[in-house]
């Protein structure tokens, strides 16, 4: 039989540091910050926020460390997690663009073979065979897509009350890779265009950072079953 399995005394959410490691990402406005230093800064103030309202947080990575998208996700379902949120901050050609997304997947993202993506980042359901598993798998990432666009709309809700409707870029479907594979509700929120030259500026300012890192960890308070 199917071992037991022991229920949560408290939600848990999975947050993940874009970049890292050998991957800087966008370079910012501020000589010498890149993008994987803002991300880390911020998730980790979101998960002091969200810890202070009784969540378990964990991070893809507590550090400078070299990641694959896929071992991102992969941690995110091994600890089972409730939600799945990944910070990144934008760039744009130009530097010129200013504001802030939050991404979903797009249908054709979740209909990613969902074989390979258990081989990959699943884990095994104990007592339940290969289909079976397939088909709770699918289950699973249709009712999470539906919760993500929820997750999403309060994390940009909350992005907007603080920093207000002209950088408001909606929330946003697209195939974006870090997401595939999720069995939990899961998005990507940009929280600014790192290489404006004010904006960038902006989120790379410790006093910001902790603002918007309180907005997102309200948005996702506001998802998570009391």
């Amino acid at each position: 039989p199917a071992a037991a399995v022991a229920p949560r005394s408290r939600p848990v959410v999975v947050l993940d540091p874009g970049h890292g490691g050998s991957n800087p990402g966008a370079r910012g406005a501020v000589p010498g910050v890149h993008e994987k230093q803002v991300t880390l800064a911020v998730a980790e103030l979101v998960a002091a926020a969200l810890e202070r309202r009784g969540v378990e947080v964990h991070l893809t990575r507590d550090g400078d460390r070299t990641m694959t998208l896929r071992q991102r996700m992969a941690e995110a379902n091994r600890r089972a997690a409730d939600l799945f949120v990944s910070i990144h901050a934008n760039a744009s050609v130009a530097r010129s663009q200013r504001g802030y997304e939050t991404f979903v997947l797009t249908a054709a993202g979740v209909d990613v073979d969902a074989r390979a993506l258990r081989a990959e980042t699943g884990t095994p359901r104990v007592g339940v065979d290969a289909d079976t598993a397939l088909i709770l798998d699918d289950v699973e990432r249709g009712a999470a897509q539906w919760e993500a666009a929820d997750l999403a709309d309060a994390i940009q809700d909350q992005l907007h009350a603080l920093r207000g409707a002209d950088g408001d870029r909606g929330v946003r479907q697209d195939a974006q890779h870090v997401l595939l594979g999720a069995t939990m509700p899961a998005v990507l929120v940009e929280i600014g265009f790192i290489d404006h030259p004010i904006e960038g500026r902006e989120v790379a300012d410790p006093a910001v950072q902790t603002e918007l890192a309180e907005a997102i960890a309200a948005g996702i308070a506001s998802q998570l079953a009391p």
